[in-house]
């Protein structure tokens, strides 16, 4: 009997250190559902940039992670980089901007 209490123990413990990991590997990275709701938003955010005729959408890499929405990249102009997140930021889903982009 003590021999089934000490499997038992052990068991459980593995049990609560695998529930532990699993949960902290999932609170610092993305759900299947948000890695797909990201590249909706980074396909949009595409979209709408190269619908945009003042930008120069090849030179302008877009990223998203939970929402957040990260251009890179080089721009003519620093109106440009403006109206690159003004276009970013009208998109749906999109939480927040972070504007990256530099002028050559």
């Amino acid at each position: 009997m003590s021999k089934s209490l000490h499997a038992t123990k052990l068991l459980f413990f593995f049990s609560l250190f695998f529930l532990l990991l699993v949960c902290t590997a999932s609170a610092q990275s993305e759900t299947p559902g948000q890695y797909l709701d990201d590249s909706v938003i980074t396909t949009k955010v595409k979209a709408a940039i190269f619908d945009e005729p003042t930008l120069k959408s090849l030179q302008i890499e877009v990223e998203t992670y939970k929402g957040v929405v990260q251009l890179s990249g080089f721009v003519d102009s620093s109106e440009s980089v403006k109206k690159a997140g003004e276009v970013a930021s009208k998109v749906e889903g999109v939480k927040s901007v972070k504007n990256d982009l530099n002028v050559k």
